[in-house]
């Protein structure tokens, strides 16, 4: 049924959820950042700002948000991503189309893309050596817990075996330099990897994380039988703390300050020469205050060779670590993601990770 909503009913509804935007075709009002998202498909949904005069001839389906959820997200996977506001757009976009154009979430057989517990099919990876991006055959597997890859379509023995234990993936479409953009990571003695890929298109691309979101739930499911799903769906995929240039100096803070590509994934603070490295020059453990790990602002007094003024120093239990950034904001996040990690206690399978780390000075 339809509805015109008048002035003062759209004044209630605006005062208990202080919407931007409705969409008349599927009755729910939405912010201004998702009414863009909404205007991709115009042929499933209108939207029009609450702001605006709107005539009789205007009608709202008599949905509302809630009786929208309950309608379009009532069969939504555990493991199914749910953006928020701060994630890409092409993440924000495929979860509009995924409720309202394909219907993924009313009809089961329609989420056997992400959810058949094997995918195979073709991505662009780019190459470690030459940075040219190639079409190669990836393959997941739930049953063997792996993503492989295979540098010839008829090759029988993979490229790069990743076992599912290990497995991340974060979408990077700006670093990549592609809407579609996914960095994938993995361990591989004890040493962090990294694949990046795309797809033109923007389905199979989403497809292909929550496939690997899929593998990592079912994987967990078994790690820990008594967890719940709220409890493992953290776990599946995560994006990085914090990203960006820094300088550094060796374990001895003789030698001179070089320029580096930071990236904080949990607790391994990891430098590249390059971005869209393979692999880092090092990787650096960053433990909890409880076991003597602190950050602190600025540089020993004696410290000399840096070219950027905004020093960082990490103690460990081992030795200190110092960086440089370029700027006092940069220096501000820098240490505020430290804290976080440092503040919060280490579990019992961090301390194996601690006494197996491998970091390069």
């Amino acid at each position: 049924s339809l509805l015109i909503f008048a002035p003062f009913t759209l004044l209630l509804l605006l005062l208990n959820s202080e919407p931007d935007w409705a969409s008349l075709t599927l009755g729910v009002f939405v912010c201004q950042a998702c009414s863009l998202l909404h205007r991709s498909i115009p042929h499933i949904t209108r939207v029009k700002s609450v702001q605006d005069t709107w005539d009789a001839s205007e009608l709202m389906a008599a949905m509302g948000n809630t009786a929208a959820k309950a309608k379009y997200e009532q069969k939504v996977p555990a493991f199914y991503y749910r953006p928020t506001h701060t994630d890409c757009k092409l993440l924000r976009e495929q979860w509009i189309r995924a409720k309202y154009e394909r219907n993924e979430f009313e009809f089961i057989e329609k989420q056997e893309p992400y959810s058949a517990g094997y995918r195979e099919g073709f991505l662009w990876k780019r190459g470690r050596d030459n940075g040219q991006f190639l079409s190669r055959k990836f393959i997941l597997s739930e049953r063997e817990g792996a993503l492989k890859y295979f540098n010839k379509q008829d090759a029988r023995d993979p490229k790069a075996v990743m076992k599912v234990e290990t497995l991340n993936a974060t979408f990077q479409p700006a670093k990549i330099g592609n809407p579609c953009g996914l960095q994938i990571t993995y361990l591989k003695d004890n040493s962090t990897r990294n694949i990046f890929v795309y797809h033109s298109d923007a389905k199979e691309m989403v497809d292909w994380f929550n496939a690997i979101r899929a593998a990592r739930f079912h994987y967990l499911q078994v790690a820990f039988p008594g967890a719940s799903d709220e409890e493992l769906v953290p776990k599946l995929t995560r994006n990085f703390m914090k990203e960006g240039f820094m300088e550094k100096t060796g374990p001895k803070h003789t030698e001179g300050f070089k320029k580096r590509w930071f990236t904080m994934d949990d607790r391994r603070l990891m430098y590249f020469k390059d971005p869209l490295d393979a692999y880092a020059r090092g990787e650096v453990f960053i433990g909890s205050k409880e076991n003597s790990y602190t950050v602190l602002a600025g540089l020993p007094p004696s410290t000399q060779g840096y070219h950027w003024n905004h020093g960082i120093t990490i103690v460990t239990p081992e030795r200190k670590f110092l960086f440089a950034c370029e700027t006092e904001a940069e220096q501000r996040d820098w240490i505020a993601a430290f804290q976080r990690v440092i503040n919060r206690p280490m579990r019992p399978q961090e301390y194996a990770v601690e006494a197996h780390f491998k970091h390069k000075p």
